[in-house]
């Protein structure tokens, strides 16, 4: 919740400012390849472009988020969201090295709690909205369906920007490696605490 209410708190200063003013905030603590700070690959987290991008993000956080929390931590979660953040955001960097256009958005951190997520709770099920013209209806789904052909787009999409020109975008890169970086912490941290279990148990 609080991360949330920090990404909106950002997002709603955001709206105070002029185009001109928004670009030049976005150059400052947005994260430039071209002109890398370890400072940006930071702030850049909390930083979105427009209400449809925020939106979907925080809608995201919430629903894979509390349930990682519960298993991590509250101090445990941050930690863990923040390095995986900052993890998608070195890959995306290395992906666009000569970029000049500012990467912004929680969306790297938060592919990484989406990749724990499925670790942690891999026999749960989702609620997606489903459009078939102008039929609609809430499914259920199970999540490592939903996660997997979530990251299987993130790789596709990355592939074909490979040679591109730098036009911006969805950063793809970022979502793939955050998404694998979460899967791998959150694997060593269950193996661990099996262990301690078992040592406890015997």
């Amino acid at each position: 919740m609080a991360l949330i209410g920090a990404n909106v708190l950002v997002f709603l200063y955001e709206l105070t400012l002029s185009d001109r003013g928004l670009m030049a905030f976005f150059d400052v603590y947005g994260l430039v390849p071209a002109s890398f700070s370890w400072t940006a690959a930071f702030t850049s987290m909390f930083l979105h472009s427009g209400w449809v991008h925020i939106g979907g993000n925080m809608l995201s956080l919430w629903i894979f988020g509390d349930n990682v929390e519960d298993r991590l931590g509250h101090v445990g979660f941050l930690i863990f969201y923040l390095a995986i953040g900052l993890v998608a955001n070195l890959a995306q960097t290395a992906a666009n090295l000569d970029s000049s256009l500012p990467l912004v958005g929680a969306s790297g951190a938060i592919a990484g709690v989406m990749g724990a997520y499925l670790v942690m709770f891999p026999t749960s099920r989702i609620l997606v909205l489903l459009f078939l013209f102008i039929f609609v209806d809430v499914v259920e789904i199970p999540a490592v369906f939903f996660l997997g052909f979530w990251f299987l787009l993130q790789i596709m999409g990355g592939v074909g920007r490979i040679g591109g020109a730098d036009v911006g975008g969805v950063a793809f890169w970022a979502h793939a490696a955050g998404f694998l970086g979460g899967i791998g912490i959150a694997w060593l941290f269950r193996k661990r605490t099996r262990q301690r279990v078992e040592w406890w148990s015997g």
